[in-house]
């Protein structure tokens, strides 16, 4: 058993994943800030305007989807890095090959 533990502490797939998730657990956490932004820029639009901002409705969309594939990874259930390490979401999250199967 703990021949087993000192074999997977070894492996430096672990500890590069490991890495990773630190990177992506700092870009949530700022990505955070800046969709407060959005929805405060936002609501300061409708009100002026009576309309939403084009450009930053679709930005919102690929941030929050962005946020979708951070947490995704995270969680473990998808071993797709996000972006910088692929391209930038562009929409709704595809539900395709999100999971891995078991």
């Amino acid at each position: 058993m703990k021949e087993e533990i000192k074999e997977r502490l070894q492996r430096n797939e672990t500890w590069q994943r490991g890495l990773y998730m630190l990177f992506f657990i700092i870009i949530y956490g700022v990505s955070k800030f800046v969709i407060i932004a959005i929805i405060i820029f936002q609501f300061i639009t409708i009100i002026l305007s009576g309309n939403t901002n084009e450009q930053l409705l679709k930005f919102g969309q690929n941030l929050s989807t962005y946020l979708y594939q951070i947490t995704q990874f995270l969680t473990f259930n998808s071993e797709e890095h996000p972006f910088p390490f692929n391209k930038w979401p562009n929409g709704a999250p595809d539900q395709k090959n999100q999971y891995i199967e078991k």
